[in-house]
Order: structure tokens, then sequence, then C-alpha cells
């Protein structure tokens, strides 16, 4: 199946390759009248709301995940999960919607005023402009709370699958409970824990409607995380009904192709990583 929609994609998107190269991931200028097609603003916004995504998401999953496996009595252990678990059910277009009508105004009014003006993080290009509310830095908490449940519930497995011998010779040796953690059950699970923030950058790489109904869809590459942006998955939301063209589609089909390879590197890179660290736990 993966092999065929493979092949779909990319019969699909080689007239766009053939007559733009690579000035599809290298141009701004997405002109349909002139038939213009540069997917750079997208590509841009794709890794950097994901990047922010991480930055967000990968303390509090690692330590939701860490509290689970360490500290959480057993009969607090199974609600807390299946709650973070939880988040990942819900429908895209209602955390969307959830940002469009909480979010947005928290962020426009609150979050973003006082990061430029009281912590003074307006003197760095990546905090300044006007506090729109759609932006890269929404898109990224959106995507944050997104990806989260699939980082902790990765990290919690391979937390668990970390041998008891570890955790009583680091006891044994005098280490208390966050120096065993530290020094012992982390160091043990770290391939697995980066596998499964590679395997949330890859759900936040995909995502498409929340990250369309918050993001801004302004096509310009912008270093401020307040300014609106635009990802890949947008573009083609956006754009692919009012197609009015074969190399307008093509072009569209060349996006979703180029998406398509960068999830499909990332989630390979997820499951080595944790399959790294299931066989060890064969041994």
């Amino acid at each position: 199946m993966v092999v065929a929609i493979a092949i779909a994609i990319f019969a699909a998107a080689w007239p766009a390759f053939a007559k733009l190269g690579l000035s599809i991931l290298t141009s701004s200028d997405w002109d349909v009248a002139n038939r213009h097609f540069g997917a750079a603003p997208a590509l841009f916004g794709t890794l950097v709301s994901s990047a922010v995504a991480l930055v967000i998401a990968t303390p509090l999953a690692v330590g939701v995940a860490i509290f689970l496996s360490e500290f959480s009595p057993a009969w607090l252990r199974s609600p807390v999960a299946f709650l973070v678990d939880l988040l990942a059910a819900i429908p895209s277009v209602v955390y969307g919607l959830w940002g469009i009508f909480v979010l947005i105004p928290i962020m426009r009014d609150h979050v973003m005023p006082f990061m430029r003006d009281t912590l003074h993080l307006g003197s760095t290009p990546l905090f300044t402009g006007p506090a729109y509310g759609p932006s890269m830095l929404t898109a990224g908490v959106i995507l944050a709370i997104m990806c989260l449940p699939s980082i902790s519930a990765v990290s919690r497995e391979v937390l668990l699958a970390v041998p008891r011998s570890q955790r009583e010779a680091a006891l044994a040796l005098g280490a208390t409970r966050w120096e065993m953690i530290r020094d012992a059950v982390i160091p043990f699970a770290r391939s697995g824990i980066v596998g499964g923030i590679i395997l949330g950058l890859g759900r936040a790489l995909g995502e498409t409607m929340a990250v369309t109904m918050v993001i801004g869809n302004r096509p310009e590459i912008s270093a401020s995380l307040l300014a609106p942006g635009y990802t890949m998955a947008s573009l083609i939301a956006n754009e692919f009904s009012e197609a009015t063209n074969d190399l307008h589609l093509s072009a569209l089909m060349a996006v979703g192709a180029i998406l398509f390879v960068i999830t499909l590197i990332v989630n390979a890179i997820a499951r080595w990583l944790v399959w790294g660290v299931a066989r060890e736990k064969g041994k």
C-alpha cells in the first residue's frame, strides 16, 4: 500500500519536478497566474512549527513518562496514562476550533505581549512584530499538544523496558532516586526516548487541519515566531480543490511528495531507534 501510494504521488508530481526542478524548494514565489510555484515558505513553516512543537512537548512528555514509570502510585498510573493517550484521539479539527476560539485570543492578548514586552524577548528576531494571534508560535503550541501523547507513550514504554537490575545497581551504590533515574535509567533508554521524540516530529510534520486553522496561512518567510506562516500540509489543503491547471495540480502533488519523503524518513529513524531499545531488552 505504501509503495502504491508513493508511485501514484510521484507519478502525478513528475511534470512539476521536470519543469520546475529544485526551484520548487528554493523559490518563494507561488504565483498561479504566472505558473510559478515555489514552496520554500511552506517548507520553512513546516520545519519551524514542528521544531517549536518539539521544544514545548518534549520536556512535558518525557516528564510525564518519568512520573508514570518511576514515581506514580499504581492506582494513579493507569488513569493518568489513559488521559494523556486520549489526547491522540481528539480529532484535528476539534483542536483547530479550540485554537481559534480559546488559544488564539490568549496568545494575542496575554502570552505574546508578555513574551515580547515583559520578558524583553522582543529584542531578539524570534519575537519581534505585532501580536496577530495566528502565528508560527500558536501553531507550535497546538502541535505540541497533539504530539505529546506519542512522545509520552513511547518514552513510557522504553523506560519500563529498562531492566530492574539497572535501578537496583544504582541504588545499591548509594545513588538517590533522582540520581538513579538520571544516571542509570535515562541513559539506558536514551535512544528509545529519542525515537519517541522523532515519532512525535513525524506527527507534527504531517498535521493539517489544526495547523491550517491557527497558523495564519501567509506564504512568507519570517524570522519572528509571532508572524503568520504556512506549512506544506496547509498549502495542499487550501489550494488542492482550487487547482486550475495541470501544472498547479502537479506542483501541489510535488509538495505532497516532498512531505511524504520527509515523514517517511523521520518515522523510519524513530522506529529504528525504538527497535534498538527493544533488541537490548531481548538480550
